[in-house]
């Protein structure tokens, strides 16, 4: 037999071995939906969400280059509310009332006693006058606070978060 033979036997050999490709599988969208969901649940788990703390009688100055602040253990952070009627200012932390922002000063001095990296973030209505808040910053200065940062929004007319505070 000659070469050309034995090759030709090979090949009908071999494609007698081969079977015809079975048709496509379905594909089963179940189990898809079923990952998904899990990876779902596990990022979901795994990811933090800062939430934009409000309060009513609060809106925020516009800032359209602000950072976002990351969670601090050591902040303390101050709300003020101006009312336009009275022309007066309301200083609250921790859901306690200061009559003054002097007031505020054993307060922050007594936190920066038990942590010296306390922070102080003020989230001031923006029409708060500027001498309500400088009293503010004197009495954060006072308790030997020197960060102090400020809560703004990125964008006029964004709306309100529910209530946080």
């Amino acid at each position: 037999m000659s070469a050309q033979g034995t090759r030709n036997k090979a090949r009908q050999r071999k494609n007698a071995v081969r079977e015809m490709p079975e048709e496509d599988p379905d594909f089963q969208i179940a189990p898809m939906i079923d990952v998904l969901l899990v990876l779902l649940v596990f990022f979901m788990s795994i990811s933090s969400t800062e939430v934009l703390q409000s309060t009513k009688n609060i809106t925020l100055p516009v800032a359209a280059e602000g950072n976002d602040a990351a969670k601090n253990k050591g902040q303390v952070i101050v709300n003020v509310a101006w009312v336009n009627m009275t022309d007066t200012g309301t200083i609250t932390v921790d859901e306690q009332n200061f009559p003054s922002p002097a007031s505020l000063s054993p307060l922050l001095s007594e936190r920066v006693a038990t942590n010296p990296n306390t922070r102080v973030l003020i989230r001031a209505d923006k029409n708060t006058r500027y001498d309500f808040m400088r009293e503010i910053m004197v009495a954060v200065g006072q308790a030997k606070i020197s960060n102090v940062t400020f809560s703004v929004v990125n964008k006029e007319g964004a709306p309100a978060p529910a209530d946080a505070q």
